[in-house]
């Protein structure tokens, strides 16, 4: 493969409930900071789990502009452009130096849920003797929400918006495919830049499961009800966890090629070798096998052109549910055997489509450090869950190189190889 398609890292953002920024991220993973806390955001005493991965120290009008733009974002679309900020700052990317229309961004997304506060009278209007009227709703809400309301819950305005602030001319997309979101997002990048049809590529995932609808609508049934300790509620891979627990962020890398990256001697931060995607059937009631991230993990190794022995750590989905875990910690024992794990979301939580993307950041930091982050909550470990969880204290990475994956309930699994710049 020539120098030209070969696709680096040069930049990344995070905001995510343990830091905003790479290095308040990185010092809160080695610090074994938990970001789990009880929500602030709205009251929520009613619900059965009232805490989550919340990011308590974001203020919008510090981070978007114009700052009428406010309007049209939702929490997680103000999580994306700040972050992709952040990763064009960490890059040395200052505006107008990039030519536009080689320049792209790709964005993995969620479904964005409306707020209450924009529902509620409408809602009111079309309620009649205590029933719901969805002729009076269908009249009342041309009346009662403003023309560009939509616009605030449309998954592609994230990349929308980064790609007008930053004049990103060049392939622009979005991915909405649930936890998998922000790798898939991530490996699209890097195929446009392989393809020779940018030379520059923003990438990454926002997400936010936080939102008091996604929490009614998501329900219970898989979320940790660990109240007594919450920031010991994630516990990926432990026998004693109880479920997941429900975050918010985002991240975002600079991807270049090596070429150009070399030309304006640029900082690598690391070289993506692969990134592959598999799927299973998952539908009907059918239970996930975990044949989709073997193959994807098996896909990502050939492409990446190594052996298993060859990876110095795996970035794990970690969910800390029951069977998902279990599936997981199955595949990747079986296609790679004693290799270190890592699960960033005991850290900080389930953050939907922006968790790939935050959780292989931090995998990214630490190749510059040559330190494999720890996995918190690990006290027991789960005959069903063989795998060798880094805990206690970070592992130094000899081999300096990653596969970070994701998988969701849907099917879906995606990897990616990371490999640090020697």
């Amino acid at each position: 493969m020539s120098s030209r398609r070969e696709v680096v890292v040069t930049g990344l953002g995070v905001v995510s409930p343990i830091g905003i920024g790479g290095d308040a991220f990185w010092a809160s993973l080695l610090a074994g900071r938990s970001g789990i806390r009880p929500i602030e955001q709205f009251d929520a005493s009613s619900l059965s789990v009232p805490f989550g991965g919340e990011v308590a120290d974001f203020d919008p009008k510090l981070w978007v502009r114009p700052r009428k733009s406010l309007k049209v974002m939702s929490r997680e679309i103000q999580f994306g452009f700040a972050a992709a900020d952040l990763a064009m700052a960490d890059a040395g990317l200052a505006p107008g130096v990039l030519e536009p229309e080689r320049f792209g961004v790709v964005v993995g997304g969620d479904m964005i849920y409306a707020d209450l506060e924009e529902m509620e009278r409408t809602y009111r209007r079309a309620l009649a003797g205590g029933r719901f009227d969805f002729s009076v709703w269908s009249e009342v809400i041309h009346e009662d929400l403003h023309p560009l309301w939509l616009l605030k819950h449309l998954p592609n305005m994230t990349a929308s918006h980064i790609a007008i602030a930053h004049d990103a001319r060049g392939p622009n997309n979005t991915i909405v495919l649930g936890d998998v979101s922000g790798l898939l997002a991530i490996g699209e990048a890097a195929s446009v830049i392989r393809r020779g049809w940018a030379d520059v590529m923003l990438a990454g995932g926002s997400g936010c499961r936080l939102h008091p609808m996604a929490l009614v609508a998501r329900g219970d049934a898989l979320l940790s009800h660990r109240r007594d300790d919450c920031t010991r509620a994630s516990r990926p891979f432990d026998l004693d966890r109880d479920g997941l627990v429900n975050g918010e962020g985002a991240g975002m890398f600079v991807l270049e090629s090596r070429d150009h990256a070399l030309r304006r001697g640029a900082r690598i931060r690391g070289h993506l070798r692969s990134a592959t995607s598999r799927c299973e059937p998952a539908v009907g009631g059918v239970r996930l096998s975990g044949s989709a991230l073997r193959l994807a993990i098996r896909a990502a190794i050939v492409q990446a052109g190594i052996e298993p022995g060859g990876l110095g750590h795996v970035n794990a989905h970690g969910a800390s549910t029951m069977e998902m875990d279990r599936v997981e910690a199955t595949a990747i024992v079986a296609e790679l055997g004693d290799i270190p794990v890592t699960a960033p979301k005991s850290a900080f939580g389930h953050l939907g489509a922006g968790g790939g993307a935050v959780e292989l950041a931090a995998s990214i930091l630490g190749l510059d450090a040559g330190l494999i982050p720890v996995t918190l909550n690990y006290d027991s470990p789960d005959p069903d869950c063989p795998v060798n969880v880094v805990h206690r204290e970070p592992l130094a990475d000899r081999a300096g190189t990653v596969l970070a994956v994701n998988l969701c309930s849907t099917g879906q699994a995606a990897a990616v190889v990371v490999a640090a710049e020697r």
